[in-house]
Parts: structure tokens; C-alpha cells; sequence
């Protein structure tokens, strides 16, 4: 199983660092692209972050590294944020809280109350207070103690056990899954602290995650089936000994592409031979990027 987990690292790593004209936004390749510009080199900061964390781990994300330093530097890369009005304040306190060692002063533009709990989910409160916390920003959200009773960890109920077997409809509705995935991610800051939790609480995501996975796995939903074995990761158990964790790992390696990379978020949404080279990235990038983080957290253990 370890050798599963190495594969997908390995694989996925050589191709991110092989991709990385895709990210960068002014890059040649930019004007095929089809991906959101600003959304991708986030993502990629947010992996150079969690990657430059893990103790043990030899620097296996160089030419990503130079490129988010670069992006943080150049004063008009913020300037795509705007580009998406719904996501922009997200997306500013975002790049503020991952600047990356060396860069201060991170300059932000927020709408008013963005960083107030009014009006939004128990969820949505949970994500501002990670990233204004790390980015060092006062905010108004309650502390996670009082949002975790609210939280899509223990608010989505526990389905019946044949939900998850192959043919059933799915255990949790996709935006739920991915809600409860990211709610552990920042509880347990990408499996860096502990999140937390209760013993029942726990023990009732864990219910909930081992059944998304089992689905995943019958319906290979590769990008939700990552960020569940990182969930359960976080949660505390080693997805690598579980029957629906190792099934997980087992899946995500067979999707694999002999170029390293996860081809889309599920089988059904697969990349195909017709794809511009712009459409494939679009399509496998935010896989593969997961899967990336996955593999690298889960094989470097807990830290002390």
C-alpha cells in the first residue's frame, strides 16, 4: 500500500512541477487555458505550503516554489482576483494568508462584513477564520469550539450503511462531501493539529467519510475519494489501514495516467484524447494537486 501512496506522490509531483506554465497565469500557455487563472496558482501556493511543513520531506516542489514567489511579488497578479466578484475577497484573504516566507505586507481588499460571521454558514465561517488567522487578520468569527456543533461534520446525518454500496445513490450530495472534507482540512490545519473533536463527533464523520469513500471507489470519483482519505487522515485513523481507505489509494492509482497525472475529477468527467492541451490541464489539475497533498501528508505521518 505504501508503494500505492509513492506512486501517486512521485507521479503527481512530476507532473505539477511539469505543468507549471499552466498555472502561471502570464505564461504562454495562458490564452489556451480554461481553468480560473487566479484559482489554480492558489491552489499550487496552498501545496508548496502544506508541503513546506512536513518534517522529513526533501523539497520535491522547487520550480512550484519559484513561481509562487514570483506571482507574490508581481503588484498586478491580485488584479485577477477581481476578475471573479464572488470569489474575490476569498481569494484576496487567500493569497495574503499563504504569502510565502520573505514576503510581507500583504495588501488585501475585502467587501464590507466579509469578515463577519452575519449571514453566513457554519462553514463558510469556518474557512474565514483559517485563513484570517493565518494571514494574521482580526476578524468577528466565533472561535471553531463554538461552530464545530454547527459544522458539516456532525450536522449531515449518518446514512444507512446501504447507501454506500455500489448502485445506491450517494451517502452525502457532493457539495456536502466536499463542505465536510474542507471543515476538517482547516480544524485540523491540512492534518498539521489536531482538529479538536470529540470522541462521538469524530466517530460520526469517520462514519460518514468511510461511506463517501466506499462510493467514490464503486463510481471512481477520484478528486472527493483524495480529499476523504485526507480527511480521515486528519480525523485521526490511518486510511491506509481501512478497507475503504486502501480501496481509495488502490482506485486513485489505477486512474493514474503514465504522465503522472489524475485525468479529471471522476471517470465520468474524465480528460480525452480530444483535449487541447489548455482543456487537459483544466480538467486534471485540481486532482492531481489534491491527490499530491494527500499523498505527501498521509505518508509523512503525524506530526508530535
Amino acid at each position: 500500500m505504501t508503494s500505492a501512496l509513492d506512486q501517486l506522490s512521485g507521479g503527481a509531483l512530476d507532473w505539477l512541477e511539469g505543468s507549471l506554465d499552466h498555472f502561471d497565469p502570464y505564461s504562454s500557455s495562458a490564452p489556451s487555458a480554461t481553468h480560473t487563472k487566479a484559482k489554480a496558482a492558489l491552489e499550487l501556493a496552498l501545496l508548496c505550503h502544506c508541503a513546506a511543513r512536513l518534517d522529513g520531506v526533501p523539497d520535491s516542489l522547487p520550480g512550484a516554489g519559484n513561481l509562487v514567489r514570483t506571482l507574490w511579488r508581481r503588484p498586478d497578479f491580485p488584479d485577477l482576483f477581481d476578475v471573479h466578484p464572488g470569489h474575490a475577497s476569498s481569494y484576496w484573504l487567500i493569497y495574503a494568508a499563504l504569502a510565502p516566507a520573505g514576503i510581507d505586507g500583504m495588501p488585501m481588499r475585502l467587501s464590507p462584513d466579509f469578515l463577519s460571521p452575519h449571514g453566513k454558514s457554519a462553514y463558510q465561517r469556518i474557512e474565514i477564520r483559517y485563513y484570517a488567522d493565518k494571514a494574521g487578520v482580526r476578524h468577528g468569527i466565533e472561535p471553531y469550539a463554538g461552530l464545530v456543533a454547527l459544522s458539516p461534520l456532525v450536522a449531515h446525518p449518518a446514512p444507512e450503511p446501504e447507501a454506500a454500496e455500489p448502485g445506491h445513490t450517494e451517502p452525502l450530495p457532493a457539495p456536502q462531501a466536499y463542505a465536510l472534507t474542507h471543515t476538517a482540512f482547516y480544524l485540523g490545519d491540512f492534518g498539521r493539529t489536531d482538529p479538536g473533536l470529540s470522541g462521538d463527533v469524530t466517530a460520526h464523520a469517520l462514519g460518514l467519510v468511510r461511506r463517501m469513500l466506499n462510493h467514490c471507489v464503486a463510481h471512481d470519483r477520484w478528486d472527493l475519494a483524495a480529499e476523504l482519505l485526507l480527511t480521515e487522515f486528519i480525523l485521526g485513523s490511518d486510511p491506509l489501514r481501512t478497507p475503504s481507505g486502501a480501496a481509495a489509494v488502490e482506485c486513485l492509482a489505477r486512474a493514474q495516467s503514465p504522465d503522472g497525472s489524475i485525468p479529471g475529477r471522476s471517470a465520468a468527467l474524465r480528460a480525452t484524447g480530444s483535449d487541447t492541451a489548455g482543456e487537459f490541464f483544466g480538467k486534471a489539475y485540481h486532482t492531481t494537486l489534491v491527490t499530491a497533498l494527500m499523498a505527501l501528508i498521509v505518508s509523512s505521518g503525524r506530526t508530535s
